[in-house]
């Protein structure tokens, strides 16, 4: 049985600016929880107690949101790749953790509605030298695809211009000891770096047996900020029930599944769940559409959002048009303005983007 986890996360996150300028792309909170935990609770739940994190740069970031694992009962191991030199090179770093110990490897920036437990029980009854998860897609060109013969795979493609298949690369593996020889005949790729699939190919040229586990559910790469707004939709969703600690008064109106945490206060306000709020949240004389998580000591007053992720300490006031679809960091002031002539004051720091109707 599998009892390592392996999580590559020593990525920084650029497509992400400037939200990762201060926090780790993996520990970025969606639906009030950091995306890693969500990785790490699925492992949890599959009886996996060991798991290896890669960091770089981010790792004082990453041990300080993370910790040592107490929190889930597992022990975790932070793993330093101090040159950024692929996902292969991210993998080998991790040989001596590994151990010669067969372990699932997930890139840190991926969530799943399924959890592995299926993956490590196939792994179990027929123990290939590697597994590949694939998910079904309709945009191949997109992605890393895998070719399949005979029940095994025989080609992998990144982003072919002619696909063999629609089943794309879900960044989650099955590994034994035979991939760190295979990383060790990789050459650079054309960008100077060590790619996996060239480690998993060289597998396959060995004659090795690589099987795909054919993934159900939704799947969702974190890297882009609708990225993010779209995981907050399908975390929201899987909510079942509602829970309110905090204070909401009698003018106020909650319909579907909404968490309101302690400490956080409704007044005058109209909510359309699924949403969840954090403690300290202040929504005053507003409306909160579906699909919408507020961080810690968030103030929504005189101003109408959905669809969106807003961070911890961030006002937004007097806004009369409504936000949608939006991503909004920590500390931010959102203020709309009355003043004759109307116009639009901006102070925005790098690499921000900002769509004005």
């Amino acid at each position: 049985m599998i009892s390592k986890g392996l999580l590559l996360c020593a990525g920084m996150g650029s497509r992400l600016r400037p939200l990762t300028y201060t926090t780790a792309k993996h520990i970025l909170p969606v639906a009030n929880k950091p995306i890693l935990f969500s990785t790490i609770e699925m492992l949890q739940r599959a009886g996996i107690d060991e798991i290896g994190i890669v960091v770089a740069s981010n790792k004082d970031d990453l041990m300080k949101g993370v910790g040592d694992g107490s929190r889930w009962d597992v022990r975790i191991t932070y793993i330093d790749q101090k040159t950024p030199l692929g996902t292969a090179h991210a993998v080998k770093v991790a040989e001596e953790w590994a151990a010669s110990d067969p372990f699932v490897m997930i890139l840190g920036d991926i969530v799943v509605e399924q959890g592995v437990d299926a993956l490590l029980t196939t792994y179990a009854q027929s123990k290939p030298d590697g597994i590949v998860v694939l998910h079904h897609t309709d945009r191949p060109r997109q992605f890393g695809i895998a070719e399949i013969r005979d029940g095994h795979i025989v080609g992998l493609e990144e982003k072919p211009e002619h696909p063999k298949s629609n089943l794309a690369v879900a960044g989650i593996y099955v590994f034994t000891e035979s991939i760190f020889k295979a990383i060790e005949s990789v050459k650079p790729s054309p960008r100077g770096e060590l790619e996996l699939p060239d480690a998993i190919r060289t597998l396959i040229e060995e004659g090795k047996r690589v099987d795909p586990f054919m993934l159900e559910g939704w799947w969702k790469d974190t890297g882009r900020p609708e990225d993010i707004i779209d995981l907050n939709r399908l975390l929201l969703n899987q909510m079942t029930s509602s829970r309110i600690e905090g204070t909401v008064d009698s003018e106020s109106s909650i319909v579907g599944n909404v968490v309101v945490e302690e400490s956080a206060r409704i007044e005058r306000s109209i909510i359309r769940g699924p949403a969840v709020f954090a403690s300290g949240t202040m929504i005053r004389d507003a409306y909160i559409g579906p699909y919408t998580s507020l961080g810690a000591d968030v103030t929504v007053e005189n101003a109408e959002i959905e669809n969106s992720v807003v961070l911890e300490r961030t006002t937004i006031t007097n806004v009369t048009t409504r936000i949608g679809s939006s991503l909004i960091g920590r500390s931010v002031h959102v203020t709309g303005n009355d003043a004759v002539p109307k116009m639009n004051r901006l102070i925005i720091g790098d690499t921000c983007q900002l769509n004005i109707v």
